[in-house]
């Protein structure tokens, strides 16, 4: 099995509920960091952060500029920041112009993370309302990375999940209440 060593996961209306399912399957000796961009509203607080935290094994945080991407750590976009990763593996923040009228932008996390970990990363799209994250999954494939979706009947909202497989032929889709144990054996190199 091959030696991922980032994920990223996109997701958007319903998240707050499908993140609450996946992410406390995670290990705590998960062996790649976890960035995540969730749609939030630019005046948000810590809730989403807070909740999971309360939930998971591995630690959760929000994600801060220049700060290096740990193993075993999941990073939350902030509200009103596009997050990327940088070719030293830190992150990024960015206050550039919205993407799919999103700032944080799922399609700029997946690129920016297609670019440098390339077959060593992991994509995953989630529930969401619109089609970010559809172009960012394609360039994670292009550049030799693993694609999954969630199944989109388990979506709150399929639209976003609907919208990735039509652009792309992604290498697996799992149900929801499956996600995070997949994600896990994944990572883990199962």
């Amino acid at each position: 099995m091959a030696n991922y060593r980032a994920m990223v996961i996109g997701v958007s209306a319903g998240g707050f509920k499908a993140l609450s399912v996946v992410l406390p399957q995670l290990q705590r000796e998960l062996p790649l960091p976890v960035l995540i961009v969730q749609h939030l509203s630019p005046v948000s607080d810590t809730y989403l952060v807070d909740h999971l935290r309360q939930r998971c094994a591995v630690k959760v945080k929000l994600a801060e500029d220049k700060e290096p991407a740990e193993a075993g750590v999941v990073y939350l976009a902030p509200p009103d920041y596009h997050l990327l990763i940088e070719a030293d593996y830190s992150l990024a923040l960015s206050l550039e112009n919205r993407v799919n009228y999103s700032r944080p932008s799922i399609d700029v996390l997946f690129a920016s993370a297609a670019e440098v970990f390339l077959e060593g990363l992991i994509g995953v799209v989630m529930t969401g309302a619109n089609a970010d994250g559809a172009e960012g999954l394609a360039r994670i494939q292009e550049c030799g990375g693993l694609t999954v979706v969630q199944a989109p009947e388990t979506a709150e909202v399929n639209i976003m999940p609907l919208a990735a497989l039509e652009a792309v032929a992604v290498d697996h889709i799992v149900p929801l209440d499956r996600l995070g144990r997949f994600l896990n054996m994944l990572a883990m190199g199962q």
